[in-house]
C-alpha cells in the first residue's frame, strides 16, 4: 500500500529515523525541555519520542514481514508502542527520576555529618575532606573552624559552610554507634 505515493514502509522508516534523530538532540538539549515535561506529566518528551520510535519500528517490521492490511497494522503497532510506552515509564523513567532526587544534597545538609581528611589542613590554610554515604562519596574544600592544623587521616565534624568550604573540628567520639554493632 501507498500513502501520498509513498509506500507504508518507506512513511515508517521516516518516522524512526526522525524520532530517533529527535531523541538524539533531546539528549543534548533535553535540559532546556525539562521544565516542559515537568508541567505535563505523562507528555513528557522521552515518552513521546519513544511511542514514534516504537510505533514505526513495529509498523516497519509487520508491514516487511506479514500480509496483514496496513490499518490493522497501524492499529497493533499503536497498541504495542503504547504498551512498551508505558513499561518504559513505570520501569525506567520513575525510578531514575526518583533516584536522582534521592542522589542530590545540599551544602547545609552537610552541617553535622563526620568525614575523613584527605588532603591535611594546615593552620590558616585549607585541606580537603571526604564524607561517605550509601548514596556515594562526597569530597569539598575543608578548612579548621578554629584555624588549628588537622592531620591527613583524621576523623572531623563538619559545623559549618561557607560559600562551598566546610569548616570541620576534630571529632572524637569515643561512643561511635559504628563501634556498637
Amino acid at each position: 500500500m501507498t500513502l501520498f505515493g509513498t509506500s507504508i514502509e518507506s512513511i515508517y522508516l521516516i518516522i524512526l529515523l526522525i524520532a530517533g534523530g529527535l531523541t538524539i538532540l533531546y539528549l543534548f538539549f533535553g535540559d532546556i525541555l525539562e521544565g516542559i515535561g515537568d508541567t505535563f506529566g505523562f507528555l513528557n518528551p522521552v515518552l513521546i519520542l519513544s511511542f514514534f520510535a516504537f510505533l514505526s519500528a513495529t509498523g516497519y517490521v509487520l508491514e516487511s514481514i506479514t500480509s496483514l492490511s496496513s490499518i490493522l497494522i497501524l492499529l497493533l503497532a499503536a497498541g504495542i508502542a503504547f504498551l512498551l510506552d508505558t513499561l518504559l515509564n513505570i520501569f525506567v523513567l520513575i525510578p531514575l527520576s526518583s533516584a536522582e532526587e534521592s542522589l542530590s544534597y545540599t551544602e547545609d545538609s552537610l552541617i553535622g555529618r563526620v568525614g575523613k581528611i584527605i588532603i591535611p589542613i594546615p593552620e590558616n590554610g585549607f585541606g580537603e575532606i571526604v564524607i561517605e554515604s550509601k548514596s556515594g562519596v562526597i569530597s569539598k574544600p575543608s578548612a579548621g573552624f578554629d584555624n588549628n592544623v588537622i592531620p591527613e587521616g583524621a576523623k572531623v565534624l563538619v559545623l559549618e559552610v561557607k560559600k562551598g568550604v566546610l569548616y570541620v573540628v576534630p571529632y572524637e567520639n569515643e561512643l561511635d554507634a559504628h563501634d556498637l554493632v
